[in-house]
């Protein structure tokens, strides 16, 4: 590795950078819920939740408080982790692929892959936060 990789790596500002676009999904969904709560609302609503405002307000919270302490890395395990069960959670839930036809099964299979890699990323960031923390 070159010294200016290896600088890049250990930057402070990178580390903020990859953990912003790590969570950018639920920190922006999270947002939006907040300027657009009626949207979030029709969202549970869709995918069968009730009482569709609750859920709402508790996706929300979930989205941005995990966001926050992953991009934080205080308690970033607590956060990855919140995100990964929220995540895993919305398989079954919002994306039955098995329960489909074609063409909208392939669609909600490759969106549950996107959700499982993702759920290795949050893996990552809460190892690699304990261990920062552990000073390794």
């Amino acid at each position: 590795m070159t010294p200016l990789v290896e600088a890049i790596l250990r930057s402070r500002w990178f580390v903020l950078l990859a953990r912003l676009a790590l969570t950018f999904v639920f920190w922006s969904a999270g947002l939006a819920g907040i300027f657009d709560f009626p949207a979030k609302v029709a969202e549970m609503r869709q995918v069968g939740l009730s009482p569709a405002p609750a859920y709402a307000v508790a996706v929300t919270l979930v989205q941005l408080g995990g966001a926050a302490l992953v991009i934080s890395n205080r308690w970033a395990w607590l956060g990855a982790g919140g995100l990964g069960v929220f995540l895993a959670m919305t398989i079954p839930i919002a994306h039955p692929f098995w329960t489909m036809s074609e063409p909208q099964r392939t669609f909600e299979f490759y969106v549950v892959l996107e959700h499982v890699s993702l759920i290795g990323g949050l893996m990552v960031a809460a190892a690699l936060g304990q261990r920062t923390h552990a000073g390794r």
